[in-house]
């Protein structure tokens, strides 16, 4: 397994990022290319090519790109038509920087297998995964809204093997009590990036509010239920989580996220130490 970090976590100019993830000891970053100055239609064929030397003169690839349209993900079929060309252009850059790997939230997988949103998310998914199929890439969709037990299912009944998972343990151990050995188990075969990223549960809530499949109340505060925190200070069991991966044969990235406090290259650059111990552990 190799050690990533999502470039955006250091606050910093997009070739900064990556001389900062170079300085942490990263070995590949993930870059956020839904608006900015690395959005598709800021980056010009010559700037891609730049980019992408830029991070080779760094000793670093691109273990993903970061398509999260946000917006309900692709559970409302209005709404989709625009999210599938714009995902389809990020699949192109990405392609463009020498990765073929697209992550992204693709809304909450209803348990019920004849609830009507499956059947709008499955439609997208099946669209966008034959356009990856086309070209040679995969989209990740992200864990957290619901269990292994669910969404593994929702994976094995789509027309296309290109939509898999990015899996991000703490997004499940703050929404729900987590058996991580499981999940890996699961979701083994659909396993195409891993975000490494800490949190806690504080209690309870609804992913229907927290990924934005309703409108959120008024009064909703989302850091009444979650917390994230620095690598190892949170729940998820990283012993039994490496392991786990370990032992389905997963060799790609684990790639740190952190997405808040206030000294970010600070607590990266610890992440990075954390994992590569825990990596020498695992032998």
């Amino acid at each position: 397994m190799k050690i990533g970090v999502l470039a955006d976590g250091f606050r910093l100019s997009t070739r900064e990022n990556l001389i900062a993830a170079r300085e942490v000891g990263a070995q590949g970053v993930q870059l956020y290319a839904v608006e900015g100055e690395t959005a598709p239609e800021n980056l010009s064929a010559a700037a891609r090519r730049d980019l992408r030397a830029f991070a080779r003169d760094q000793g670093l690839e691109f273990s993903a790109v970061c398509g999260d349209l946000g917006w309900g993900g692709f559970a409302f079929a209005e709404r989709n038509p625009e999210k599938l060309e714009r995902t389809k252009r990020i699949i192109d850059l990405a392609l463009e920087l020498g990765c073929p790997i697209v992550t992204t939230h693709i809304g909450v997988v209803p348990a019920d297998e004849k609830h009507p949103r499956r059947a709008v998310m499955a439609e997208a998914l099946n669209a966008i995964g034959r356009y990856a199929e086309s070209v040679g890439a995969k989209l990740a969709c992200e864990t957290g809204p619901e269990p292994a037990r669910v969404l593994r299912p929702f994976l094995d009944s789509l027309e296309t093997r290109a939509v898999g998972v990015n899996l991000d343990p703490a997004n499940l151990a703050m929404g729900f009590r987590t058996d991580f050995a499981e999940t890996v188990r699961l979701l083994a075969p659909y396993i195409y990036h891993t975000h490494a990223k800490d949190g806690v549960l504080l209690k309870e809530g609804d992913p229907e509010i927290a990924y934005g499949m309703v409108e959120a109340p008024a009064d909703y505060d989302e850091s009444e239920y979650c917390l994230e925190v620095p690598l190892g200070e949170g729940d998820v069991r990283w012993e039994e989580y490496l392991g786990a991966l370990k032992a389905c044969g997963y060799d790609g990235y684990l790639t740190i996220e952190r997405e808040c406090g206030e000294d970010p290259r600070g607590d990266i650059a610890l992440a990075v130490g954390f994992l590569q111990e825990r990596l020498r552990r695992l032998g």
